[in-house]
């Protein structure tokens, strides 16, 4: 019995969306300040709005930032590749491949690229405006 009601509680959800990253990869300057160049993998662009939270990988090249910006909702820096400082009101901590940090609304935050290899994150925040 539970296992019908499991099913069916989910019978009104919309297909799911599989979604290559490399349907979404391009050059830009990163957000917040412009600085330096990354390849952005804007992942959630491809789901249809409404959509309640946003999914990016981002690769800031050598001496790239996403510069420091207040942020109105939590938002989650997950390293995958390369070092980097994360920035939030004033203090700064160093980040490796398998850290994430965690910001919290209200904060100034940002992350830079340090090393010699691009800083590859992926950044995920909710969409509080269902866009």
């Amino acid at each position: 019995m539970w296992l019908a009601a499991l099913l069916l509680a989910g019978a009104n959800a919309p297909a799911m969306i599989v979604i290559d990253e490399g349907d979404t990869v391009r050059e830009e300057p990163p957000p917040h300040g412009a600085i330096g160049m990354s390849t952005a993998y804007r992942i959630s662009d491809s789901i249809p709005a409404p959509r309640s939270f946003e999914f990016r990988k981002r690769a800031l090249h050598v001496g790239a930032a996403i510069g420091v910006h207040p942020i109105d909702h939590d938002e989650i820096y997950y390293v995958l590749s390369g070092t980097g400082v994360v920035h939030s009101d004033g203090t700064e901590k160093e980040l490796q491949a398998g850290m994430a940090a965690w910001l919290y609304s209200g904060a100034r935050v940002g992350i830079r690229q340090t090393g010699t290899e691009p800083l590859v994150l992926i950044i995920a925040y909710p969409n509080k405006a269902g866009k």
